[in-house]
């Protein structure tokens, strides 16, 4: 009776953030800002790596191709975002929406299981150092982005798959992008088994890659303590930390809005806390293993100095 008494859509509108005209106008300059620094020093330490053959160690394997994920993943919503900013029409089709949320849902998994690939790369360079190049080679560097891409992939088709298999009677989504649990909640299906399954694929997905960093810590933590001189054991400690504040950031903006019961979502809790994970992490990670990584300090100095520029 649901589906019959009520008007089927076939295109959804974005309410974004707010009404008036000026709050509108800062909010645009504040996220192309931070969208034009998220390009830039995420292609920047991607394009740098490549070039840099000093660079072209397991760990910047890895961080360059974080930095491709934080590039496509924040690139997925944000230029949507910025145009709805600056036009009076902020519709978008079904089929946009689903490829926004296939995307976006790939990309977030993906980027979890990296983190946790990254974490063991570290246990490693900590634990065997002198063995680390032969224990991380490229074959080994690979496999361990098989994880990152099968999540990804599985999270993206299920999720996807699954929401726009419902019928959709109401069209205004509170949110500035097709998140899961705002889509969801314009269904006059019954949204049960969907919020089932995202709650627990987001506990799944999170726990396991989680589970697999905290216990590479608890080992490098370990490895660290076992070092008998103390400027040994502030090296071992700058070189995790970057990561580990990067993992700390990522994971906790992403459990405040995914692993909770689905009745406890809140429109503006969830457009606070995705704002800090689409916008404001990708932008933040760059500048994080930049300013705490000396050998991209050293490669960049290296480039400059290469081009003339000093």
């Amino acid at each position: 009776m649901a589906k019959t008494n009520c008007t089927l859509v076939y295109e959804f509108i974005l309410l974004g953030f707010a009404e008036s005209t000026e709050l509108k106008i800062l909010l645009f300059i504040f996220f192309l800002t931070i969208y034009f620094i998220t390009l830039v020093g995420n292609f920047g330490m991607f394009l740098l790596i490549q070039i840099d053959s000093r660079l072209h160690t397991p760990m910047h394997f890895f961080l360059s191709n974080l930095s491709l994920l934080d590039l496509c993943y924040s690139s997925v919503v944000t230029p949507k975002m910025l145009i709805d900013f600056v036009t009076e029409s902020k519709s978008i089709s079904l089929r946009e929406c689903a490829a926004q949320m296939w995307f976006f849902s790939f990309f977030v998994a993906a980027e979890a299981y990296l983190l946790a690939s990254m974490a063991y790369d570290r246990y490693v360079a900590i634990s065997n150092p002198l063995l680390y190049m032969v224990m991380m080679s490229r074959k080994t560097c690979l496999l361990l982005l098989v994880p990152p891409c099968f999540a990804g992939l599985l999270n993206a088709m299920t999720h996807t798959v699954m929401t726009f298999q419902l019928t959709f009677c109401k069209s205004e989504i509170n949110h500035f992008f097709c998140d899961i649990p705002a889509v969801i909640s314009l269904s006059c299906s019954d949204t049960q088994i969907n919020k089932m399954v995202l709650f627990i694929m987001s506990s799944t997905f999170g726990s396991l890659s989680g589970i697999f960093t905290i216990i590479s810590y608890i080992y490098i933590l370990c490895a660290i303590l076992r070092i008998q001189s103390v400027e040994g054991q502030r090296k071992a400690f700058s070189t995790c930390s970057t990561h580990f504040t990067a993992v700390s950031i990522f994971y906790v903006t992403l459990f405040c809005i995914y692993v909770q019961p689905s009745h406890s979502f809140l429109a503006v809790q969830g457009k606070v806390f995705s704002v800090f994970y689409t916008v404001v992490i990708p932008m933040l990670n760059p500048l994080i293993y930049s300013v705490r990584n000396k050998e991209v300090q050293t490669a960049v100095g290296r480039v400059i100095r290469r081009k003339g520029l000093l």
